[in-house]
């Protein structure tokens, strides 16, 4: 196995950080309130981060300090002794699954050593991702989608018909969804949770060839390093909807608002990837209660080592 500049000991403890949200989550599930089950994931991923040995940084979090009280971008986490780490998480995504105790919802977090993953302000972000397998450079966010899906089938042997593209069901890509049926590629849609719409792409079993469209920042650095891990293309682009959003992207440093990302571009070293099934999933189980115990499913990502690991864990009831 490489040498890894993260310890294997923080490896173990982001998998317990992502469980401890999930179970917090799921607590709350079908109960109709999103905020309560992301404050509920948010306060025990801050409890468990904080009692690491490591001098931790959120780059991507649940906001701005100004809107988050919790995990907010900058916020420094950890003993304050120990390696120095940038963390990007999303303690639930999925809050509107999980409040209507839908499929999918995860929680998740990636890390990597202090510096090396985007510093990027909570904002939309245009997507665009494949599996491994393919040569740089075959699909490119500057082409169309319906040129992408070409692209793609021609480097696999196949009629643009035989694509698979996932993609957000928002208004917002009405024209995109649009240019894709132009070629005949079949489009799925997902209500949320692109995370693991962008994981999916490197899963055979699933289906995806490609991942397209805009959502959050936040679940687009978190699938990069996922990425990362196990193979694949990422490229991506931050979308500003007003001169506010721009300004708060120059306060953290980010200069050239129109920069063309690449997945080497949002996470530049090794990094670990950690997500925890709230509600039962195509990608993970969710939380289960039985005779005591709490079982969770981890999906465990690591680019030191290409590992891909899934860990069921249980664990007695704490009353």
């Amino acid at each position: 196995m490489a040498e890894t500049r993260i310890p294997l000991t923080i490896v173990d403890a982001m998998t317990r950080v992502s469980e401890a949200a999930a179970i917090a989550a799921y607590e709350l599930s079908g109960r109709g309130d999103e905020k309560m089950a992301d404050q509920a994931a948010v306060d025990a991923m801050r409890t468990h981060l904080n009692a690491i040995e490591m001098r931790g940084r959120i780059v991507i979090g649940e906001g701005e300090r100004d809107e988050a009280p919790m995990l907010y971008i900058g916020e420094e986490v950890g003993t304050g002794s120990g390696p120095e780490i940038d963390i990007a998480l999303d303690p639930l995504e999925g809050t509107t699954l999980t409040a209507k105790a839908m499929g999918n919802a995860l929680a998740v977090i990636a890390i990597a050593p202090r510096g090396t993953m985007l510093f990027s302000p909570d904002v939309y972000m245009e997507k665009l991702a494949i599996g491994p397998g393919f040569d740089q450079g075959v699909v490119s966010i500057d082409a169309s989608p319906a040129e992408n899906v070409e692209a793609l089938a021609k480097a696999k042997g196949v009629t643009p018909r035989e694509i698979t593209v996932c993609v957000l069901d928002r208004p917002r890509h009405l024209n995109l969804i649009e240019s894709l049926r132009s070629v005949d590629a079949r489009v799925v849609m997902i209500t949320d949770g692109d995370v693991a719409g962008v994981i999916n792409t490197t899963d055979p079993s699933t289906g995806i060839d490609m991942y397209l469209g805009q959502g959050g920042a936040p679940e687009g650095v978190l699938a990069a390093a996922a990425l990362k891990c196990i193979g694949g293309q990422m490229e991506a682009r931050l979308v500003f909807r007003n001169d506010e959003e721009r300004a708060r992207a120059r306060r953290i440093g980010i200069t050239d608002l129109n920069r063309h990302y690449k997945l080497n571009d949002l996470v530049q070293d090794e990094t670990v990837f950690c997500a925890t099934g709230v509600t039962k999933g195509g990608l993970l189980d969710g939380v289960s209660y039985s005779r005591g115990q709490v079982e969770t499913q981890t999906l465990i990502m690591t680019s030191f080592d290409g590992a891909t690991r899934r860990v069921r864990t249980r664990r007695p009831v704490r009353v």
